[in-house]
């Protein structure tokens, strides 16, 4: 119990040092690229005002304002007057820009004006990706008792047998992956960012929590949107558990490929048990007899079928 007990001391300690990264990387962002910004919309509005005060625009003077407004455009500054009251740069923008890049989603919408601010985000996101992966490896081992092998023992004790019960379990999980994570997201979003169709909220979770991040939707971005920052930090934390719950997911496939021996047939990799032992219960139960711990730690003999039962009591 001891143990238990640091083991969620150290990930409180992950999720804790995790944020002040972030806000560590978005204060950086924030003072190296907001005078850059701010820079380029000044030149912009003077460019802006300096066309209009021409009688006859000539071919060259527009060439030279359209240029310059696609390249501000590039990074997120526009010359429409309803669309430059807020920057890009703000703590919670920048916030928002560096846990979508530690998180690989990277939309793109954002991007660092500076050199200096692109050297910074090489080397913040060569310390901030790994990272992050660790945070979501220990915040899933750590929800993989309580929603996937107490359920699969639970439907195992109703009366399904084992394979049965894993399928069962991933299609609830399934499931409830797909109402949490995609639709009700996606009726949110429909509602809070006007130009968005429902479909369009679909499409933005799949291609987040895919970390692929196309960059086409992106949330808060909006002119004069209300509650910007309080929006931006709500994303944030539906991305990150977005994607520890497709992490789950897709981890909990892989055990049940194990099962079912797919992965044997598809000569891939079984999926490696890490999890911790106190307070677990096997994933299949094989019989009343308990396993010694020499027997628990006995290799696999070569024929026999890839289970879950590798975890065992504590």
């Amino acid at each position: 119990m001891h143990f238990v007990g640091r083991s969620w001391l150290l990930l409180t300690g992950f999720i804790l040092f995790y944020v002040i990264y972030l806000l560590f990387g978005a204060l950086v962002f924030s003072s190296i690229e907001r005078p850059m910004e701010d820079r380029m919309r000044t030149e912009l509005e003077v460019l802006k005002q300096e066309f209009l005060n021409l009688s006859c625009v000539s071919d060259a003077a527009l060439e030279r304002f359209l240029l310059k407004v696609l390249a501000a455009n590039k990074y997120g500054v526009s010359v429409l007057r309803n669309a430059s009251t807020t920057s890009n740069w703000d703590l919670a923008s920048s916030m928002f820009f560096a846990n979508t890049l530690v998180t690989t989603v990277g939309y793109g919408h954002t991007t660092p004006l500076s050199d200096t601010g692109k050297s910074f985000s090489i080397l913040y996101a060569l310390i901030g990706v790994p990272f992050t992966m660790l945070v979501l490896t220990a915040c899933v081992q750590r929800i993989m008792f309580p929603l996937v092998l107490a359920p699969v023992g639970l439907l195992q004790r109703s009366g399904l047998e084992p394979r049965p019960a894993t399928i069962v379990h991933f299609l609830l999980l399934l499931i409830l992956v797909v109402m949490c994570f995609f639709v009700a997201p996606a009726a949110v979003f429909s509602t809070v960012e006007l130009s968005w169709s429902f479909l369009d909220g679909i499409y933005f979770c799949f291609i987040s929590l895919c970390t692929i991040g196309l960059g086409d939707f992106v949330p808060g971005t909006q002119p004069n949107q209300q509650y910007r920052s309080l929006y931006q930090v709500a994303v944030m934390v539906y991305l990150f558990v977005g994607l520890m719950v497709m992490f789950l997911l897709l981890r909990t496939f892989h055990k049940m490929a194990d099962l079912h021996g797919l992965t044997t047939f598809l000569q891939l990799p079984r999926c490696e048990e890490s999890d911790l032992e106190e307070d677990r219960e096997p994933m299949v139960e094989v019989g009343h007899k308990d396993l010694t711990e020499k027997e628990a730690t006995k290799p696999l003999e070569p024929g026999s079928q890839p289970s879950y039962n590798t975890m065992n009591t504590g």
